[in-house]
């Protein structure tokens, strides 16, 4: 059984059940409820597809630049059963292109931009050598286009936007990103001698430690003072629980040791972003 849960998790599961209870979240926040059937089936699909693309191209790339580096576990269980992933990619974007059929013409326009852009990031990475200054966006990059699918996918079928609607998806996106930052640091904790280029490894620990303790900070804020700016119950609800996924992650970031030992911090940290459902 544990081998199962493993490779789920290898298998990027916890983003994707995340994405998709966040996409519930924003969706009822706008009153696009129900969303189609078949949006959060393709927005599942795509970020399997995106995830593992981008760990395949990954490993592609070790091997072909033979850097001699250790692969992590998850980009070992890559390697390992890569003609098998590769099949589950087709397959899934196969059943994704069908099911856009099914979906509202304003969602599919807007999964074509979104899929085109990230399209063009997986191949630009896969293409840019190693050390490039431009894979130093890869953390806010990923946040933006993370936080553009699920939230995006639902302001499409919506004439208008309120304000508590922006205010809450800059909050997630600094979550995604302060996500993403945090496991660079953390990874960078892990293999000192092994330094990976990222953010972490451009600004240091100090720094990055700064940085998302201010965040954290600003995303709290931001989160309790909604609640008292707005009288919709259910926004001041997903306010706090923003809060909360920020502070859970700052969590991590005070108790590094702990959470390093069988990367904890990963299952935690892709874990708040199933918080979304307590709320709806």
């Amino acid at each position: 059984m544990l081998v199962y849960i493993r490779n789920l998790y290898y298998l990027s599961f916890p983003v994707i059940i995340g994405a998709v209870l966040s996409n519930k979240m924003a969706a009822r926040l706008s009153d696009v409820d129900p969303i189609h059937w078949a949006t959060p089936i393709v927005l599942a699909l795509v970020v399997f597809i995106i995830y593992t693309v981008d760990r395949l191209l990954d490993v592609r790339k070790d091997a072909l630049n033979s850097t001699g580096q250790s692969l992590t576990p998850r980009h070992q269980f890559h390697r390992k059963y890569a003609p098998i992933l590769w099949r589950l990619v087709i397959g899934s974007a196969v059943l994704a292109l069908v099911l856009t059929f099914f979906l509202p013409s304003s969602v599919v326009k807007f999964g074509i931009v979104l899929g085109a852009v990230c399209i063009a990031y997986v191949g630009a990475v896969f293409r840019l050598p190693a050390y490039h200054p431009a894979l130093l966006l890869k953390e806010p990059l990923v946040a933006a286009l993370y936080s553009a699918g699920i939230w995006g996918s639902v302001w499409v079928q919506r004439p208008t936007v309120s304000t508590a609607e922006i205010v809450e998806c800059l909050m997630f996106t600094g979550i995604a990103f302060q996500n993403l930052l945090l496991f660079a640091v953390m990874e960078q904790a892990e293999s000192p001698n092994r330094p990976m280029f990222s953010l972490a490894s451009e600004w240091g620990a100090s720094r990055c430690d700064l940085i998302l303790r201010w965040l954290t900070f600003v995303i709290i804020g931001t989160g309790l003072a909604l609640c008292f700016l707005v009288e919709d119950r259910f926004a001041q609800r997903s306010a706090l629980m923003l809060a909360l996924m920020s502070l859970t992650l700052y969590g991590i970031q005070r108790y590094p040791a702990y959470f390093l030992k069988n990367e904890r911090y990963r299952w935690l940290g892709d874990g708040v972003f199933w918080m979304p459902a307590l709320v709806l």
